[in-house]
């Protein structure tokens, strides 16, 4: 099965993360895992108070987001604004050969996001339709042919 991690902006949006719901149905109706650190640390960012990333070891919880991101096969970067994290997050993922779909909001993204992305999408209902209209099959595909042909060589 096909997984897919989700990165996006969670310092200064704590309470503000229901488009995490919103891609995971996007992926989970087409069958993809979906993998969302969220999902484990949300119960730190609240318990923590407004600096929580003062109270939390800051390897452990960044080494188990980017074990997450190896184990994937996509990242999905949603940027409604510039995220550090997100946008670590996102270069880690090509580092390590994954693929990489954002969704940036905003207005003059830097090239270091936009080059570093497979595909660049700008809202959640282009997202859906990408994913719907079998985008990411095609990424995934294209992949392997890269791979497939690397160790024909």
């Amino acid at each position: 099965m096909v997984r897919v991690f989700i990165a996006g902006p969670i310092q200064g949006m704590e309470d503000r993360q229901e488009y995490r719901a919103v891609i995971r149905r996007i992926l989970e109706a087409k069958g993809y895992e979906v993998v969302d650190p969220w999902e484990r640390e949300k119960v730190i960012y609240r318990a923590s108070g407004g600096e929580w990333w003062k109270n939390v070891p800051p390897r452990d919880f960044i080494e188990r987001d980017l074990r997450d991101v190896e184990r994937c096969d996509v990242l999905i970067a949603y940027l409604p604004r510039l995220s550090a994290g997100t946008c670590m997050e996102l270069f880690y993922a090509k580092l390590k050969g994954k693929k990489v779909v954002s969704v940036i909001e905003f207005e003059d993204p830097s090239p270091w996001i936009t080059l570093h992305s497979d595909v660049v999408l700008r809202s959640l209902e282009e997202l859906k339709s990408y994913v719907e209209g079998g985008g990411l099959e095609k990424l995934l595909m294209d992949l392997e042919l890269t791979l497939t042909s690397r160790f024909k060589d």
